[in-house]
């Protein structure tokens, strides 16, 4: 299966870096998991594209205005499982397309689907809050 063109709201399985474990030390997310891919930017004629992505997670929020769930139709649509599903917006991830921790899902493909626009627009809005707010992190992977 082929890698992906990447653009924003492309669900990706990655292995996401969590701040604390990039604090610890740790260069390699513990797990791979779903990765709504926020912003995708190219950067000159080689190629290469800049993407941020937020991860997804079944751990619903200590702070409700650090992530937004999914709705359970959404979910679905993208194949993932039936349980809760949130996506962080304090929690992001920075790398040259395609990197290191971009993972294939168990039958090949690395994509979910696309999240809906409007689902799109209110992560990015909440990830515009978080930041003007100077909450949250971003882990650089190319470093």
């Amino acid at each position: 299966m082929s890698i992906p063109t990447p653009k924003p709201g492309l669900v990706i399985r990655y292995s996401f870096l969590w701040s604390s474990e990039h604090d610890q030390g740790a260069i390699e997310g513990v797990k791979d998991r779903p990765c709504a891919i926020v912003v995708a930017v190219p950067q000159g004629d080689d190629g290469h594209v800049r993407t941020i992505v937020a991860p997804i997670t079944h751990s619903p929020p200590a702070d409700p205005a650090t992530s937004l769930e999914i709705p359970a139709a959404v979910c679905r649509g993208l194949g993932l499982d039936g349980a809760r599903h949130w996506i962080r917006f304090d929690e992001l991830n920075r790398f040259t397309w395609p990197g290191y921790d971009l993972r294939p899902r168990p039958e090949g493909s690395y994509d979910y689907g696309m999240l809906p626009r409007a689902l799109f627009e209110k992560l990015r809005d909440g990830i515009i809050e978080a930041r003007k707010a100077q909450r949250g992190r971003v882990v650089s992977r190319d470093e």
